[in-house]
């Protein structure tokens, strides 16, 4: 039996993939703990703090298969501690000489706050993968659709025409940012966690220092300033990265949502037959990818407001925050992971419809240029007198049920010194009203592309630092 979805055999596809699941499960979480327990006792061998035979034989049985989980969660359990019934496990596999140097002088948050960089590092090396999967794609659609013209859309209605590709430069690039933010994140979160009791490192001594530097370097992690007990805002960041990324996903699965209402018809998600979107409208073709984007979004973009009500820690030492991230970073990262293989799959498997897209913006009768009309009209009589012609002239043309053309002409805006009617004509051309919207395509393709071919993973985003 399973609680969450995320452990779900039936439904553990909609909220996890393999690849991060393996990382979170018992198995996985416990095996993290026993690695970072390895890396402090070779390390605290290193300077004379443990005998190394002891550090050697802590990483030869420090194995999650050679632990009995069921022993782990009952002491666990009978002690109350988060860690001490590992740890006992831990000693029953250990020769005798070796039990009494495991964890020496260590507490719960040196290891599971470490285990937070390893696993932080990790995610985010899935992340930035996958964030670039979605950017190539996006990158494909601004370049296909460069100039395939739509209707652009303010506050859900008809406004200007815009291309399609002009909207995908605009998903891509904000994605790339993503990337940029991933690299700058990255040496603030892959951080190790050693401080004692208080953070203080008082139980090593004079060694403490050097001894936090050995750790650090066994698991490649970096070194904090300080020891991070309280300081919980590296959680909080990475949760709130997760939430951008996440965010950005619901975004785009939002418009595709809503483009692909058979009243627009202008996109369509990818399609398997066999596929059944009701079982008693047979007809239906819901918008399952797309859905599910905001689904997953709405989650973890809560979970990161829990994880900076963790900030506000007392003292040096505070439980109520910081347990609460093992449940907010395990889940976020499951649900972020998930939500980019979707965000891939519709990306990359997108139908564009451009003959939709043309028809609905020649349905609105020449309205969606009304700025251009505007804007030839300011050069005559100025910009608000202009202004006010051109919105008595639309609301008279909307209300008797005319085109655009007919609208202005009857407004008696066609004549000398107002407009021509090749000026009204010329304007009344979408290709003619997209401004600046290619260009900005071909600004987005340049800035992952200078040479004119490959995609966003063959180059790093402006500014950014490779990963660690």
């Amino acid at each position: 039996m399973t609680a969450h979805p995320a452990d779900s055999t039936v439904y553990r596809h909609l909220w996890s993939t393999p690849e991060l699941h393996v990382v979170f499960d018992d198995a996985g979480r416990t095996q993290g703990w026993l690695d970072v327990l390895v890396a402090l006792a070779r390390a605290q061998a290193e300077h004379g703090l443990i005998p190394s035979d002891a550090a050697e034989a802590i990483a030869v049985h420090a194995r999650v298969d050679e632990l009995d989980l069921d022993a782990v969660a009952a002491g666990t359990r009978a002690t109350g501690h988060s860690t001490l019934g590992l740890i006992r496990a831990l000693q029953t596999v250990l020769p005798e000489h070796a039990r009494e140097w495991v964890y020496y002088g260590a507490t719960v948050q040196d290891v599971t706050d470490t285990w937070f960089g390893v696993v932080m590092r990790s995610v985010l090396d899935v992340v930035d993968r996958d964030v670039t999967r979605c950017a190539d794609a996006a990158l494909d659609l601004a370049r296909r659709y460069r100039d395939t013209v739509m209707c652009g859309r303010t506050h859900g209605q008809p406004g200007l025409p815009i291309t399609f590709g002009f909207k995908a430069a605009v998903w891509a690039a904000e994605l790339l940012r993503h990337r940029e933010r991933i690299a700058q994140a990255r040496p603030r979160l892959q951080v190790v966690q050693l401080g004692g009791a208080l953070g203080t490192m008082e139980f090593w001594g004079p060694a403490a220092l050097d001894l936090l530097d050995s750790f650090a370097a066994r698991l490649e992690l970096g070194v904090p300033e300080t020891p991070w007990i309280t300081a919980r805002d590296r959680v909080a960041e990475f949760a709130t990265l997760l939430a951008l990324v996440t965010a950005t996903l619901s975004k785009i699965g939002n418009e595709i949502y809503e483009l692909q209402r058979p009243e627009l018809g202008e996109l369509s998600e990818p399609f398997t037959h066999g596929q059944v979107g009701s079982i008693t409208m047979p007809h239906k073709r819901n918008p399952e990818l797309a859905e599910h984007l905001d689904t997953l979004g709405r989650v973890v973009r809560a979970n990161a407001g829990l994880a900076v009500e963790g900030m506000t820690a007392l003292h040096e030492r505070d439980g109520r925050g910081w347990k609460a991230e093992w449940l907010i970073l395990p889940e976020s990262s499951l649900l972020t992971g998930a939500a980019l293989g979707f965000a891939a799959r519709l990306l990359e498997g997108l139908q564009v419809h451009a003959g939709r897209m043309r028809a609905n913006v020649d349905a609105q009768r020449g309205y969606v240029l009304s700025e251009p009309v505007l804007r030839l009209l300011t050069e005559r009589i100025g910009k608000h007198a202009a202004h006010d012609a051109v919105y008595k002239a639309t609301m008279a043309g909307l209300d008797a049920g005319v085109d655009l053309a007919t609208a202005v002409r009857d407004a008696g805006l066609v004549g000398p010194g107002l407009l021509t009617e090749d000026e009204l004509a010329a304007a009344l051309e979408p290709a003619h009203a997209l401004g600046a919207a290619t260009a900005f395509v071909d600004r987005v393709l340049a800035r992952v592309n200078p040479a004119g071919s490959g995609g966003a993973q063959r180059r790093r985003p402006s500014g950014a630092a490779p990963s660690s």
